[in-house]
């Protein structure tokens, strides 16, 4: 079976550890453990009689709950199946500009739907950096944008011609950057998307989204997903948020009906959920901080710090070869990072569990020099 590119491959992790999937102990997609929320669940029950109609092909109810939790008016957003469906839109509307700016390393997904389109691509790396006024802490990765540096040289320059895309926080290296440090830019580009899948994790007091400016930018598009952080990457629900024309010809384009009714319920339900969403916000930094500082314990590993759900490990084996030995030894599935081709086989990236988990990783991890304690050859 080929080895899968994205995480979350619980068949190809379990046909390699020779167990069943529900065996797997999945640290290799970014979903939160503590959902699917109950009111989630609920709302799905509630409509399987309504299995027998057609979904509301404009998602009235849909958009006006997700237009009452980002106070926007409703036709600001276009609801998806999950946010890969409203990826595809986006890079049939990037590939008509004359280029598309990528912060790299980047999610392999671009790469798809901008191939998908024939567009230009124009890689603009971020940087590991040890310290400077910007970046304050060690091992930081940095978005001084290398904009400044690299963007300016020949075909690189800005024009109103050009796109960008970039995801915020950043996947994968978890950095949050600051909406201060993206805002400029949208007066650079002729589109500029973020992909905000990971920023419900962000508590609301550090939050950097740029939902709040949307209406000010007709050239600005901000992804979404209701997956990541509720748990619910099997019914496929994202969406985006741009500029009303923008959303009327996408829906011109896609497939009807892209999202279906249970989809739909439990994504209302979700958004109502305010005690799971506290629950969360007040989870995430203590089960991530212990994952941090135990994989730091670990020698040979360096993790990096992250404003997500996940950590990008830093390593001094291979981390394929570290991937397999965990999911023979202790059916643990991490995800590497071969898909980043700037990043290659010595960085890793896991998911933040629950503590229990967690400790069952270090415990796997913390055998010689970082490789999974079962082996010793």
């Amino acid at each position: 079976m080929r080895q899968p590119a994205h995480g979350g491959n619980l068949a190809w992790a379990a046909a390699l550890a020779g167990c069943p999937p529900d065996a797997i102990l999945d640290f290799s997609a970014s979903i939160s453990p503590l959902g699917p929320p109950n009111s989630a669940i609920a709302a799905i029950k509630s409509q399987i009689g309504n299995l027998k109609h057609y979904p509301d092909p404009n998602y009235s109810e849909l958009r006006l709950a997700l237009s009452h939790f980002h106070q926007l008016p409703p036709e600001w957003i276009l609801p998806g199946n999950g946010s890969a469906e409203l990826l595809t839109l986006i890079g049939r509307e990037l590939a008509q500009l004359a280029a598309t700016t990528l912060i790299t390393p980047a999610f392999g997904d671009y790469y798809r739907t901008l191939r998908a389109y024939n567009a230009k691509v124009l890689e603009c790396p971020l940087s590991l950096v040890t310290c400077t006024e910007l970046c304050r802490s060690i091992g930081d990765w940095s978005l001084v944008l290398s904009f400044a540096e690299v963007l300016v040289i020949g075909d690189w320059s800005l024009t109103k011609e050009k796109g960008l895309l970039l995801n915020n926080p950043h996947n994968p290296t978890g950095k949050l950057f600051s909406r201060d440090c993206i805002l400029p830019y949208l007066e650079q580009f002729a589109l500029v998307v973020v992909d905000e899948a990971f920023m419900d994790f962000v508590p609301p007091n550090q939050e950097q989204s740029l939902i709040p400016v949307v209406q000010e930018y007709p050239n600005l598009v901000v992804l979404r997903s209701l997956t990541k952080f509720y748990s619910l990457p099997g019914l496929r629900l994202g969406y985006a948020i741009a500029h009303p024309d923008c959303l009327a010809r996408w829906q011109l384009w896609r497939d009807p009906w892209p999202v279906n009714t249970l989809a739909a319920a439990a994504a209302i339900a979700a958004l109502q959920d305010t005690e799971f969403q506290q629950q969360t916000w007040a989870w995430l930094p203590p089960a991530r901080n212990q994952l941090f500082q135990g994989l730091a314990e670990i020698p040979g590993l360096q993790p990096q710090a992250s404003a997500a759900n996940f950590l990008l490990v830093e390593s001094q084996k291979s981390t394929s070869l570290l991937q397999q030995q965990l999911l023979k030894y202790h059916q643990i599935l991490i995800r590497d990072c071969l898909s980043f081709k700037e990043l290659g086989d010595r960085f890793f990236r896991v998911a933040v569990r629950e503590e229990s988990d967690n400790q069952r990783l270090l415990t796997a991890l913390s055998g010689e020099g970082g490789a999974p304690s079962g082996d010793k050859g």
